[in-house]
């Protein structure tokens, strides 16, 4: 039996050309009923330059993410190194909190290996109404880091 060509099976996630359909379609219809939508960018990367960043950290972050995000809300790991997550029906406000949780929650999840991670955040229609504005948006804003060095996390805002 073949695999369902919309999740990626490895991380539980969507497949970023799933996520790219269902996000060009909620755009439209955020847009047409006049509601909110927020685009998370988490982009891990390891606190150690020498040391690429393990596929296992990459798969615990999304299943971090699972675990916070309502089962309405679209997560995809969009390239080799970054995971997006839709909100739908959520301003940038409310993603905060998702934002702060996500955050906390990082902040306390014992990685395998020392990692930084960075998350941006882009509304639509406030920061733009097409996924390649919001996408642009989101990653040129980080609204929260978390650089871990030897062990020892820190929080910068």
């Amino acid at each position: 039996m073949a695999g369902d060509p919309f999740v990626d099976e490895d991380f539980r996630v969507l497949t970023p050309e799933a996520f790219e359909f269902v996000l060009n379609n909620e755009l439209k219809r955020a847009v047409r009923s006049q509601n909110y939508l927020t685009l998370l960018v988490v982009e891990p990367a390891s606190s150690e330059p020498e040391q690429p960043l393990s596929t296992s950290v990459i798969q615990d972050i999304a299943r971090v993410v699972g675990r916070e995000v309502r089962e309405t809300d679209l997560l995809s790991r969009t390239n080799e190194r970054q995971l997006s997550i839709v909100l739908l029906d959520a301003d940038l406000h409310n993603s905060m909190h998702v934002v702060d949780r996500l955050a906390s929650r990082f902040e306390h999840y014992a990685f395998s290996t020392p990692v930084a991670i960075e998350m941006g955040a882009a509304t639509c229609p406030t920061h733009g109404a097409d996924a390649e504005t919001l996408r642009r948006a989101a990653e040129a804003s980080p609204v929260r880091s978390r650089r871990e060095d030897r062990g020892n996390a820190s929080n910068a805002q």
